[in-house]
Order: structure tokens, then C-alpha cells, then sequence
């Protein structure tokens, strides 16, 4: 099965009924979702992870029931034609989901643009939805061989490396970013990363602050330091352009 085609087989119920992604919620408006654009903003339940400085641990298991269907957002999203200029789909991690490129295609049809947010874990369903796609911000989490160390999910490492060279390769807009604390984090890590991103010829990365809403882990709470400015101007030898967010 070749790339932009979907499988029918993998979203049909066993009674007929089209298995779209579970949704936890709507944000309406959002101007900084997909930056320089107007945006709603649909969240995914499900995500492998367990990134403990993740701000949405309640999307995690993914089992709770969608929170509105899809005819009822498609409906909501004829009302805003003119007024929003694309929609973004976050998580929870939204590739976890097969049907959501039909998700993404009908959107489209509807003449918003579409933005996606994820951690890159399920390279060959990303690959499918990146001709659907006009921006995507993308989380590289720390060095590849020691994602399992962050995620808590074997391989993933290199199912996010091959991710991100698709992306690369591809003409979609991006931006790769990374979270950081000191705890999970050290400025060897960085450094490690810095390079990795420079080969895969990066040259603009976003460092963002940890931000403790949300996270349920109270040592990474408690822990925070700020991001070091002497790391940031070493991590600017192999990538140029970094923003600390």
C-alpha cells in the first residue's frame, strides 16, 4: 500500500461504521497552534508515550468516548470558513490514528489548511498524511538512542529519526522542537542532539521551557532550572538558528 492511500480495511468497524480518531476536545480559536495562522485546534486521545513532562497525561490511555463526532466538528467547521484559516490536530499523539488522514483530507476539501503536532512514532502513517499536510511541528524529545529513556517505548528512536527525514524530505513547513529540563536533559544531551539535527541538515530548532501545567510528575515540578544561556551558544555551533521559547 503506497503513500496517500489509506486502507479501508483499517478503519472499518466490525459492524461497517468508519473508525475515526477518538477526540477529548475542540479549542475553537488558537493563534499559536500553527503560527502566523488562525486556527481550531481538534485533540486526539491516545499516545504510547509517557514522557514524564507530558501536559497531557489524561490523553494517554485513550479509551475514553470521542467528546463530539465527527459530522458534529464538520458541521462547526462550515460556520468558520472565512474566519479561521486551518486547523491543527494534536494529542495525545494524532498519528496513532490511520483514519485521521480522512480526518485530514476532508478538512482540506473544506479549504482550511492543515497543521499536525507530533512526536513522529508511527513513520509510515505520518508518511501517508504529509501530502495533506501544510505545517507540522515536530517534537524531538532528546538524542535518538536514548529516546527509549524519555518515552518509555523500545525503538522508538529510530521510528522518529525515520520520521523526520520523511518530513525533511518532503516540502511541507515545519518546526522542530524540543522540551527541556534539566532532569531529563543535561547539556551533554543537547549537544548530542544539536549535531544529530545538524546532519539531518536542520538549521532552525525551538527549545521550550518546561511548563508545569498540566504534568503530574511533582519532582519534574519541583526541579526546574532554567534553560542555560552558555548551552544555548554552544548548541548554536552545529544549529544556527534557535529560539527559546
Amino acid at each position: 500500500m503506497g503513500a496517500n492511500v489509506l486502507d479501508m480495511r483499517d478503519i472499518i468497524s466490525e459492524n461497517g461504521s468508519i473508525l475515526l480518531p477518538t477526540f477529548a476536545g475542540l479549542s475553537q480559536f488558537s493563534a499559536v497552534d500553527y503560527p502566523g495562522h488562525l486556527c481550531a485546534v481538534l485533540y486526539t486521545q491516545g499516545c504510547p508515550c509517557r514522557c514524564r513532562y507530558c501536559h497531557n497525561p489524561s490523553l494517554q490511555q485513550g479509551q475514553g468516548p470521542s467528546v463530539m463526532s465527527w459530522p458534529s466538528v464538520m458541521e462547526w467547521l462550515v460556520t468558520r470558513k472565512g474566519l479561521l484559516d486551518a486547523v491543527a490536530f494534536c494529542g495525545g499523539e494524532p498519528t496513532v490514528h490511520k483514519s485521521l488522514l480522512l480526518a485530514m483530507r476532508q478538512v482540506r476539501a473544506l479549504g482550511f489548511n492543515v497543521a499536525l503536532h507530533t512526536s513522529g512514532l508511527y513513520p509510515h502513517n505520518f508518511a501517508n498524511m504529509l501530502p495533506f499536510l501544510d505545517w507540522v511541528g515536530f517534537d524531538v524529545k532528546s538524542p535518538f538512542a536514548r529516546y527509549p529513556d524519555v518515552t518509555r517505548v523500545p525503538g522508538s528512536g529510530g521510528k522518529v529519526r525515520e520520521s523526520l527525514e520523511r518530513m525533511l524530505s518532503s516540502k511541507v513547513s515545519y518546526e522542530i522542537r524540543t522540551t527541556v529540563h534539566n532532569t531529563i536533559l543535561n547539556s551533554a544531551d543537547l549537544v548530542t542532539m544539536a549535531s544529530e539535527l545538524q546532519m539531518l541538515g536542520v538549521s532552525r530548532w525551538v527549545l521550550q521551557r518546561f511548563n508545569k501545567a498540566g504534568c503530574a510528575d511533582l519532582e519534574l515540578v519541583a526541579s526546574h532550572t532554567p534553560i542555560d544561556g552558555d548551552v544555548v551558544d554552544r548548541l548554536r555551533v552545529y544549529v544556527p538558528n534557535i529560539l527559546v521559547r
